[in-house]
Order: C-alpha cells, then structure tokens, then sequence
C-alpha cells in the first residue's frame, strides 16, 4: 500500500501507474492543484485500487489561488483530499497568508460535507494547522505526510487524532527516524512521496512498503515482518475510514 504518492509525476507515469496498481492492494495518488486532479482524472484509466484526490500543495498555492474555487467544488465529489497543508518554511514563508487562506477553506469545506480524510504537508507549520482542525472539529481525518516537526508538536498532533504516513527516505535522517520511533503504532502508514522523495539519487516506487517496514523494524524493537502486518493492518483500518467518508 502507498498512501502518498505523486503517481502522475513519474517519467513513463501511465506505466508506473499499471505497475502500481498491479502490485499494490491500495495506492493514493495525490495531485498539486486541482487543474492536475482533472487532467490526471482524465488522462488516467479509474483502477479500483488506486485513489486519485484533489489538492493543493502549499508550495503552489500562491500561483494557483484562483483555483480554490475548483478544489472546493471538487471535495463535494470525493472521499479524500490532498496533497494540501501548509509550508512555513523560509522558501515559503513570504506566501503563507495565502496558504493559510487556502488551507483554511478547505478545512472548512470538510467539515461542511461531512468530513473528508485528508493527506497534508506541514512542514514548520504544525500549530497553525492544528488551529484549523480545532476550530473545525468536524472536519474528517488527518494524515500527516512525512511529519518533521518536533516531538511536542507529534504528541499534539497525535492527541488530535492524527494518522502518520511515512516512506523509506523518511529513515535516512536522524530526526526523521527518531519521530517514527514515537509515532503511534496503530496509526502510522506507508507511502512512498514518490517521485520527490529519493534514495540514492533515485525516486522512491510506490511498491515500497517492505523498505518502510524494515526501516520501522528496529525502531520498534520489533522484525520485519511484524512491522510489515502492523503497516497492513493500520492501512486497511484507514481505509474503512475513508470508505466512510
């Protein structure tokens, strides 16, 4: 299972999306604006194992604002949303009232619908989008996509009821490893960022769930094969979430 991946970025996208259905169970492709989601939607056979959603990466909200409108007619027809969230990191930060206004219609949109379960970034953002979920608490369900704050902030995030997903690429820092360490072990799933996140040089797959479980294994005092069942059986709880969106 993969549940964060830019499928439709990958060179050669309609082959690795055939692949990632074939080998995967579940795969969540998220899209960056909400013009990607329909020409993704459009482009790409429906597979029923594969999970394409709306978004709108804050790294882009300030060039692609004017379609707000779109993703928020869009969430009306889905279970799920992302990529969406909030960037506040110093590349960023000169955009981040629009971020925050974007983020928070969306959150808004959620609850209004009933709740939807949403795939977000937030990287040095964790508090504000926190702030959002309190003054929405009807809003859905949260997985936080390759979470890097710090451990406060994970404890809170957790007490807010977040999901955690995290990749291969997540291990190759020492902070990146020591936040999976403490993650809630019921609520952590598998994704792969692919193709951003890279090892080595190269793009992480979509297939990588066996690289994240060995990765997990050690941190939890457990093996391979144990973290493997529990990523497996925290993926098809978050499913039946979802399904209930």
């Amino acid at each position: 299972m993969d549940f964060h991946c830019h499928l439709d970025l990958y060179p050669d996208a309609r082959e690795v999306y055939c692949e990632a259905a074939r080998r995967n169970a579940f795969t969540w492709l998220v899209t960056t604006s909400p013009k990607a989601f329909a020409a993704t939607s459009r482009v790409l056979e429906p597979l029923p194992s594969v999970l394409i959603t709306p978004g709108l990466h804050p790294e882009i909200a300030h060039e692609r604002a004017a379609e707000l409108e779109l993703l928020l007619e869009q969430i009306a027809g889905v279970k799920a949303v992302g990529e969406v969230g909030l960037d506040g990191s110093p590349r960023f930060k000169a955009h981040y009232d629009v971020q925050r206004k974007i983020f928070g219609a969306v959150i808004a949109r959620s609850a209004e619908l009933g709740g939807r379960t949403l795939s977000i970034h937030s990287r040095r953002a964790v508090r504000d989008i926190l702030a959002e979920f309190e003054r929405h608490p009807n809003f859905g369900t949260a997985v936080m996509h390759w979470f890097s704050g710090s451990k406060a902030e994970l404890k809170a995030a957790a007490e807010h009821g977040c999901w955690f997903s995290i990749g291969p690429a997540m291990f190759e820092s020492v902070n990146g490893r020591a936040l999976a360490a403490v993650m809630p072990r019921d609520r952590v799933v598998p994704e792969s960022d692919g193709p951003f996140a890279k090892i080595a040089g190269k793009p992480v797959m979509p297939w990588s769930t066996c690289r994240t479980a060995a990765g997990l294994a050690p941190l939890w005092g457990i093996s391979p094969e144990e973290a493997a069942a529990a990523l497996a059986r925290n993926g098809q709880a978050l499913r039946c979430l979802m399904d209930r969106s």
